[in-house]
């Protein structure tokens, strides 16, 4: 099958795939990974190799949109608006997933602390589109839900950042040998990368800004814009920047200095479905399957842990924060999910990792389907003992 016949196939059977899926109340995200795995290499082979090849292409691209929109949620009028309490829930439901599942594949699963760091990286990240599937399918309303749309509006942004620092010490452990020294400056480098990706990302968002008068139409404005995230994604890979968090601030630079910044982010909506699924079909297409009866101990520990580490550290969040009881709770079990942001940074980490590439990418993409069939679930439990779903 050819590059362009394959590229048809999948919008098609996608589209097939999310009706059916939809008619069990499932996220759309998961009917696309589940079609890649069944017309992926290893059981019907029906995706062209080709497509195959340019994953990590793919991967870069819808990774560099994602984190250009999460940039828009680090508006400061924002941060005013959501207060204290969002914020240090959202921080520490991200921390608790990272910390908590890093000790464990260390301590429990013994695995290397490169390994260990990049699964608690991931599981720092969750998936909005679920949750508020959700709330606007029984039009919840209250505290609860305010509080939990603002969580998942910014909490993406401190997975990208924890996984951004985690990736860089990662590398630089991966075949070394711990030492004091080398470990000091594996963390100059980290932060070097961060500082070097924001300022490419406030260059960019400046240069954008001051050109964006001479912009005549939408299909000008659809061009330029996502000629500059290309350009932003570009530049980081060469340069050797974090992809995720040149972009996140290229959009949080953006959002601040140019009131009409809105139409930026809009815009690229217009056309970000497409990439997704191909995205999700690929990602579902590219696991190993062979691995998945392999995976058991390191499968459950992740799935198990990260839900331990995203309820506490809400939980926690919401104690400092000084949330009503009922936030303090549940919120947590709303968080469950986990997709787009995750399985990009598990495909990263396939890239960068040879060796150990695989067994994680296959692991994030299998929890994946997991927490998508459980997640909107999870989402619902907390909605209805938070008391804001009375009556279906």
């Amino acid at each position: 099958m050819n590059l362009i016949l394959g590229t048809g196939f999948i919008f098609l059977t996608s589209l097939l795939s999310a009706r059916i899926i939809g008619k069990f109340k499932l996220p759309v995200v998961t009917a696309y990974l589940l079609l890649g795995i069944l017309i992926g290499p290893h059981i019907l082979k029906l995706v062209p190799v080709k497509l195959l090849s340019v994953s990590n292409i793919v991967s870069n691209i819808v990774l560099g949109i994602i984190a250009f929109g999460i940039g828009q949620n680090f508006q400061i009028s924002t941060f005013k608006k959501i207060g204290k309490s969002v914020t240090w829930i959202s921080v520490l439901e991200s921390i608790g997933a990272w910390t908590l599942v890093t000790a464990a594949f260390f301590f429990i699963v013994r695995q290397p602390l490169y390994v260990s760091l990049l699964f608690g990286a991931i599981a720092a990240a969750t998936d909005p589109v679920a949750t508020i599937m959700v709330i606007r399918e029984y039009r919840t309303k209250g505290v609860f839900t305010d509080t939990l749309l603002s969580v998942v509006a910014i909490d993406d942004a401190w997975g990208l950042i924890i996984f951004a620092l985690s990736l860089a010490i990662s590398r630089a452990l991966y075949g070394h040998q711990i030492a004091p020294t080398y470990l000091l400056e594996t963390l100059g480098f980290s932060l070097l990368e961060i500082f070097g990706a924001f300022i490419l990302g406030g260059i960019a968002a400046f240069v954008l800004s001051y050109f964006s008068k001479y912009i005549k139409s939408k299909t000008e404005l659809l061009t330029f814009t996502l000629g500059f995230v290309l350009l932003v994604i570009g530049l980081a890979i060469e340069l050797r920047l974090s992809v995720l968090l040149a972009n996140m601030f290229f959009g949080s630079v953006l959002v601040n200095i140019n009131k009409s910044s809105f139409q930026f982010f809009d815009i690229l909506n217009t056309i970000d479905s497409q990439l997704f699924l191909i995205f999700f079909v690929l990602a579902g297409a590219n696991l190993e399957v062979g691995l998945l009866p392999k995976l058991g101990l390191l499968g459950v520990s992740y799935l198990l842990v990260r839900v331990v580490g995203k309820v506490s550290g809400a939980g926690l969040g919401g104690i400092l924060g000084k949330s009503p009881s009922n936030v303090r709770k549940y919120i947590g079990f709303a968080l469950v999910p986990q997709a787009g942001v995750a399985l990009a940074c598990a495909l990263i980490a396939k890239n960068d990792f040879p060796e150990i590439g695989n067994m994680i990418f296959s692991t994030i993409v299998a929890t994946t389907v997991i927490y998508e069939l459980i997640g909107p679930i999870c989402s619902k439990f907390a909605l209805v003992k938070a008391g804001e779903i009375t009556k279906e």
